[in-house]
């Protein structure tokens, strides 16, 4: 088969059965930039929600890039090229299935300030994918974006978060805020603030926060039903610190406290605000798809 016909069938192909390989279908999020690729080095939230959200991740040297026009175009947003491509695997980071040696694509490409296309070919990049019905050797990128320049701190960061997602004690996705309590010390400033966190599988998860006068606050988080002695913070930039710093709410439902006297739900609040503080932003710069 000619490589010329073989990509206008794997382009043919990939637009009807995968179509949101296309930005136009992908951006469900109107204000999502679609810049075809995350340079440099993206942040923890952006690389985990990509991890999280593909089955496939491929490390993999772009081999070559063939720009599409007609039909093959249609529906590219504006200003934006799109490119078949074509990509030797250097390593396969997650994917149950496994992935021939070469694999086939279809990215949707921004110039840059000077008016640039970037040049593809002999790129080495990391891949966030989907499988392709009936195609073993072609996969769907997940989001415009979901091709991220190889690096080796790119590269270390994404198998760590891919290894902490199945680990036996990966914390669990936080759905929302239970109930929160406060209970006063014997001295002036003196008590300790408990929030407990509901998730997906149930399993418990609580933010404690103590005060003791003269003292900083201290909080942890605890992921059992007992908050002992060993209870920390998590370390910033890990999976337990993104489940908690992407998901928290800005401030304590009202609900959360209905129960409380309140100078004790004053305090929670206080509390609840300073845990965010200690957690700091979650750094999110893309649209969840």
């Amino acid at each position: 088969m000619k490589p010329g016909f073989r990509t206008a069938l794997a382009v043919t192909t990939l637009l009807a059965i995968a179509p949101m390989a296309s930005p136009v279908v992908a951006q469900s999020a109107p204000n999502v930039p679609l810049s075809g690729m995350i340079e440099g080095g993206p942040g923890y939230a952006d690389l985990a929600d990509l991890v999280i959200a593909s089955p496939i991740i491929a490390d993999a040297a772009i081999r070559s890039a063939v720009k599409l026009k007609g039909a093959d175009s249609a529906g590219v947003a504006p200003g934006f090229t799109r490119f078949y491509v074509e990509a030797d695997l250097v390593a396969l980071v997650k994917g149950a299935g496994g992935l021939p040696p070469r694999i086939g694509y279809l990215l949707d490409v921004a110039p840059d300030s000077s008016g640039r296309l970037p040049k593809l070919k002999k790129l080495r990049v990391l891949l966030f994918g989907r499988p392709v019905a009936g195609m073993p050797n072609q996969i769907q990128l997940v989001a415009p974006d979901a091709q991220v320049a190889w690096t080796p701190a790119n590269d270390q960061r994404i198998r760590a978060i891919a290894q902490a997602l199945v680990a036996a004690d990966a914390p669990p996705v936080i759905t929302g805020i239970g109930n929160a309590f406060h209970v006063p010390g014997a001295l002036p400033g003196e008590g300790e603030t408990q929030v407990f966190l509901t998730t997906n599988t149930g399993a418990p998860v609580s933010l404690t926060v103590l005060r003791r006068p003269g003292e900083q606050p201290r909080w942890a988080v605890a992921l059992s039903e007992i908050v002992d002695e060993a209870a920390a913070p998590p370390a910033r930039d890990t999976l337990l610190w993104y489940r908690l710093a992407c998901a928290l709410p800005a401030q304590l439902p009202a609900r959360s406290t209905a129960q409380l006297a309140e100078s004790d739900a004053g305090i929670a609040r206080e509390d609840y605000g300073f845990i965010l503080q200690q957690l700091g932003p979650c750094g999110r710069t893309r649209t969840i798809r």
